[in-house]
């Protein structure tokens, strides 16, 4: 993925998972947090420095793991 202005890889913070820069917010803990049917608003609420625009930052990030992610069969 080209460099995303609000995503960042360090491996000082959470192992090296992606975070929401400037936080400790992993990008899996947002996705599953909205997959559970939380709404952003609530989100929001509950992390008052987020912002909507972080939000959709995680979910370009996944659309960008979903697309670069390819499986190849093994015919044995």
């Amino acid at each position: 993925m080209t460099e995303h202005p609000r995503i960042e890889l360090d491996p000082k913070v959470l192992a090296g998972k992606p975070v929401i820069r400037g936080t400790r917010l992993a990008v899996e803990f947002i996705l599953e947090l909205l997959a559970a049917g939380q709404s952003e608003q609530e989100i929001q609420a509950n992390y008052p420095g987020l912002t909507r625009d972080d939000i959709l930052a995680c979910l370009s990030y996944a659309s960008y793991l979903a697309h670069e992610y390819k499986t190849y069969p093994i015919h044995a």
